[in-house]
């Protein structure tokens, strides 16, 4: 989906995530310490709002300006600062080891778009830092709930770690998430840490 479906979505739904964080980043952060931290494709800012609530200095970067507008709203309503970058990730490319933890979560694009994102991506996290990617697994079209209907968009953990270069991957691996009235969905989860 371009820039004007997606701001056609977050303007019809309001926060189309809601405002609470994805349990998975609550969950694989808990343990870290606050530094330098990137949401690529943050939406409607629940999961930059939250980090820079729990003392990150956060950077969100997202390309409908209608989700940023939102994102600064869920900001301001926090009483938290985020610098918000309007930016399509497929062009745009964060600076090199500057972030002390670097978050994707649910960017579904096909693989010869993610792949050169997700290489950005590992680039971007400092020494000692930590990439989390989180996004709808390929399993999940035929065995979980919601999510895209494309295949091409839904991705596994092997494919995502295949672009992670010098990292160490942590973690790589099939994740259920509850879904409430419905099966559980099936996510891919990635953690990777810059030694």
């Amino acid at each position: 989906m371009e820039r004007e479906d997606w701001n056609r979505k977050h303007g019809e739904a309001g926060l189309l995530f809601g405002a609470e964080p994805n349990r998975f980043l609550v969950a694989e952060t808990a343990r870290l310490t606050p530094g330098r931290a990137l949401d690529l494709a943050c939406g409607s800012g629940r999961n930059a709002v939250w980090l820079a609530a729990q003392g990150w200095a956060v950077t969100g970067a997202e390309f409908s300006d209608v989700a940023l507008e939102q994102a600064r709203g869920l900001a301001a309503e926090r009483g938290v600062e985020v610098h918000w970058v309007e930016a399509d990730l497929r062009e745009w490319e964060p600076p090199a080891g500057e972030f002390d933890l670097v978050v994707a979560l649910y960017l579904q694009l096909p693989a010869e778009q993610l792949a050169p994102i997700m290489e950005r991506a590992a680039e971007a996290v400092a020494p000692g830092g930590t990439l989390l990617v989180v996004g709808h697994h390929s399993d999940n079209l035929e065995r979980g709930s919601g999510g895209p209907k494309d295949i091409r968009v839904l991705f596994t953990p092997e494919q995502i770690t295949a672009s992670l270069g010098p990292l160490e991957v942590e973690k790589a691996e099939a994740v259920l998430r509850p879904v409430e009235g419905e099966r559980d969905a099936i996510d891919a989860l990635v953690r990777a840490r810059r030694r």
